[in-house]
């Protein structure tokens, strides 16, 4: 049985619909993003917001006429959309019972982990000379730094979210942050799961801070030295804690 769900096949709260009406109205709030003309590819960026926002939580079964009337689509573009997630390992189809949210497993942690330290250290060590050009990551530590003294623990997650992303973005690649894009989105379905950012996040604030430092004076070996150990210890710390709670929702559910 998946984690999570009970021996009907639902997760744990779920209605037999899927997605409460309080949250399909809140989505009807996005229909403006769609514009005039409404694409699979926007309607997927919509759905792909909110499953890292954590609004579709991972195990949630995805109400296909639900979210095709909160949205005003027709339930082909909808069903092209969630193929799009499928496709970016986002959503799952299960036969005959609908499309889910993904729930990783911990291999699937691991594994984004090897890639994250594939892709953030190549960007450092490929760097031509200095100075960088670190105005986005400066951005995004001062935004972790004031979320965590406004103790908004939910705001340094998509701090740090933003401070690697702008640490990809210093390749120049757009077919790099696009993939980066992927990564960390998969990732924060595991976060939604251990639902602590403050135990996840705080601890990197500081180390957020030691690279862009690093950064700015010209350092490029010590950073991208700093940035692997960095992604190792996050790795184990994220990986044990997950592993657990899935241990858990499996005996449960059992």
């Amino acid at each position: 049985m998946s984690p999570g769900r009970d021996q009907t096949g639902r997760t744990q709260g779920e209605s037999a619909v899927g997605t409460s009406g309080t949250e399909l109205g809140e989505l009807a709030d996005d229909r403006p993003l769609l514009g005039r003309t409404s694409t699979a590819e926007r309607v997927a960026d919509i759905l792909r917001t909110r499953i890292a926002e954590g609004y579709f939580p991972p195990g949630e079964r995805l109400s296909e006429d639900a979210i095709a009337k909160a949205l005003a689509v027709s339930r082909n573009t909808l069903r092209e959309a969630f193929r799009l997630l499928t496709h970016e390992r986002l959503l799952v189809h299960e036969l005959n019972r609908g499309v889910f949210v993904r729930v990783l497993a911990v291999e699937d942690v691991e594994d984004i982990y090897r890639t994250r330290r594939l892709i953030e250290c190549a960007v450092v060590r490929g760097l031509d000379g200095p100075p960088f050009p670190v105005d986005g990551l400066e951005k995004a530590v001062s935004e972790g730094e004031q979320a965590a003294r406004e103790e908004i623990w939910k705001g340094v997650s998509t701090a740090n979210i933003h401070f690697h992303r702008e640490l990809v973005a210093l390749a120049g690649s757009a077919r790099t942050d696009e993939l980066m894009r992927g990564v960390l989105a998969e990732l924060r379905l595991a976060f939604h799961v251990v639902d602590d950012p403050r135990g996840l996040h705080e601890p990197y604030l500081v180390r957020n801070r030691q690279l862009l430092e690093s950064l700015k004076s010209g350092d490029r070996d010590g950073t991208e030295r700093m940035l692997a150990e960095y992604l190792d210890d996050s790795r184990e710390r994220l990986v044990a804690v997950y592993a657990g709670l899935l241990s858990e929702e499996g005996t449960e559910s059992g």
